[in-house]
């Protein structure tokens, strides 16, 4: 019987680079959440959420093999290049967090009170959640822009800032829920606001992309973007100064941590890591922006 088309599987789907890196995300990451299922145990939000971390990633990662090796990602109505793109620097910056806090609260070297078994289990479990890591990290690697090269938004350099701005912000949101104190001050309360408006700004620039509907907007994508950057360095400059003053200057806080504060619920830790990374955020916006002037957008890749 003669075929009148291509062929029917992308077989380069897993004999690629891009490929053998995700074949190698999958069965990391099963591994990885079988020995903690299995054996190694997890308990708390903190074990809940590496638990998460690694299933969520596998899910999503078989789903993206399964569309290219059968080319079921042309029936969807996205831009699948910058769908990719963007799950493999997420999936990057959350497997590089379960790859940290899994070993720091559940892998001991001592047998007690654990016992051997459960322990060897953690341990291995924490050495193949830093492969997970790392496999993505290369999908990110080897899929990133060239110099030159047209290619999906969040492929960028740009368009991958974004995902870690977010990402940021998302623990700077974990740290003010966590009693921060954010609201006994208008400028902090001012400073929540600038972190949620860029939050939310920077998630509807993702979905846009992701989606390929960029083309549809009535005003230009591309320069609003840029316009928003630069004022979402305003914003963070503003947080970046209003937040150390009114929660480290003795006139308002405590430029110490309270001898008194407890481990784990202590008001100053809270703020003392969102004075972190709200200047983090700031850097990253600040790179985003310079880099944004060289960049075309591309919503069809």
């Amino acid at each position: 019987m003669e075929s009148t088309g291509g062929p029917y599987l992308n077989t380069a789907a897993v004999t690629s680079p891009v490929g053998i890196a995700r074949l190698l995300q999958m069965t990391f990451g099963c591994t990885t959440f079988s020995l903690v299922a299995h054996r190694g145990g997890f308990s708390a939000a903190y074990g809940t959420f590496c638990m998460f971390v690694w299933t969520f990633c596998f899910a999503i990662t078989v789903f993206i093999i399964t569309c290219e090796f059968t080319h079921l990602h042309s029936c969807l109505s996205i831009s699948w290049g910058n769908f990719t793109a963007a799950f493999a620097m997420l999936a990057t910056l959350m497997s590089v967090t379960a790859a940290v806090i899994y070993p720091l609260y559940f892998v001991q070297l001592g047998c007690y009170p654990i016992g051997c078994e459960v322990r060897d289990f953690r341990i291995a479990a924490s050495v193949f959640a830093g492969l997970v890591f790392i496999a993505y990290a290369a999908e990110v690697f080897l899929t990133r822009a060239k110099p030159g090269q047209v290619t999906s938004y969040m492929a960028t350099v740009s368009g991958l800032l974004k995902i870690v701005q977010a990402f940021v912000a998302c623990i700077i949101f974990g740290a003010l829920v966590n009693d921060s104190q954010h609201d006994k001050y208008v400028a902090t309360q001012w400073c929540v606001a600038v972190y949620s408006f860029c939050f939310v700004v920077t998630v509807v620039v993702v979905a846009f992309s992701v989606t390929g509907k960029t083309a549809l907007l009535w005003f230009p994508f591309e320069r609003s973007v840029v316009v928003y950057t630069f004022g979402a360095v305003l914003l963070y400059v503003s947080a970046a100064v209003i937040w150390p003053v009114f929660c480290f200057d003795s006139k308002y806080g405590s430029p110490r941590r309270p001898d008194l504060c407890a481990k784990g619920r202590c008001p100053w830790d809270s703020q003392l890591v969102i004075a972190i990374f709200t200047y983090v955020n700031l850097l990253l916006y600040i790179v985003d922006l310079a880099y944004s002037q060289r960049i075309r957008f591309v919503s069809h890749l």
